[in-house]
């Protein structure tokens, strides 16, 4: 039986104003990336995204999901144009498609085991947090009054560790993680700290993390208590990409984060 390649299931979805030869430039670009993968492929999509927004930099937004026979790749870029965006979307699955491959097995360093909530998670292997963040594309500096909150997520998080956590996030390219802490049985969140590797942020007091990852540096202050219009203001009003919350009416722990064009997202525990 033939083992499924990139080619065989590949779904190229253009939205917005760009040009009519795009969708056949991605899966072509897109394709040659058949020798990075050791395992049979899914299923494949791209999503080419134009902002009709002047004061974007970068206004086109490009997102691939790989999907694995036991693993599921994510990827998200920003160019000036379409080809640009593909070819910077073609090397950073690349570059992720390389770390997953099965010679990078030996370099991990947790125990990350189940699903997660966007497709099959890997088995339990070694790993360390030694992944370069990727290049997000800056948020448009939209003024504070024309934000909106244009999208809001929920979702089940898993009951996982702060390190499991922060391989998950590697493994969807996020910048953060809402979970369920397993020391804590409270959400909490893990996202990137430049200074430090990695943080994690819970809703209440608690021990340092488990694990043997000593890259995750634990916030001492618990997440504030805030309504969704006082965490609008905090972040309006810091450097942050996002505000880790405790909404006073569901008692839950909620992100409100800057996309990329400017406005808010919004994300929630669904339970």
């Amino acid at each position: 039986m033939t083992r499924p390649t990139i080619t065989d299931d590949l779904e190229v979805v253009v939205r917005g104003d760009l040009p009519d030869d795009i969708a056949d430039y991605a899966r072509d670009r897109i394709a040659r990336l058949g020798d990075d993968i050791a395992e049979p492929v899914l299923h494949t999509r791209i999503r080419l995204t134009h902002q009709p927004d002047p004061g974007i930099d970068r206004p086109i937004r490009a997102q691939a999901n790989i999907v694995l026979k036991r693993r599921f790749v994510r990827a998200q870029v920003s160019g000036r144009s379409g080809p640009e965006a593909v070819n910077l979307l073609k090397d950073r699955l690349r570059e992720r498609l390389t770390r997953h491959a099965p010679n990078w097995e030996a370099r991990r360093g947790g125990h990350p085991r189940g699903q997660s909530a966007a497709g099959p998670a890997p088995e339990p292997h070694e790993w360390r947090h030694d992944a370069q963040p990727s290049q997000r594309p800056p948020y448009y500096p939209r003024p504070p009054e024309d934000r909106q909150i244009i999208r809001h997520k929920s979702f089940t998080p898993r009951r996982i560790s702060a390190e499991e956590a922060a391989w998950e996030m590697d493994q969807l390219d996020y910048g953060f993680h809402l979970f369920t802490d397993e020391q804590t049985a409270h959400d909490a969140v893990v996202f990137r700290d430049s200074a430090n590797g990695y943080r994690l942020q819970r809703l209440t007091e608690g021990p340092p993390p488990a694990g043997t990852d000593t890259s995750i540096t634990l916030d001492p202050r618990p997440a504030p208590q805030l309504s969704l219009d006082e965490a609008r203001e905090r972040l309006d009003l810091s450097d942050a990409r996002f505000v880790f919350f405790l909404d006073p009416r569901t008692k839950q722990g909620c992100v409100l984060y800057h996309r990329y064009d400017g406005h808010y997202g919004l994300i929630t525990p669904a339970r």
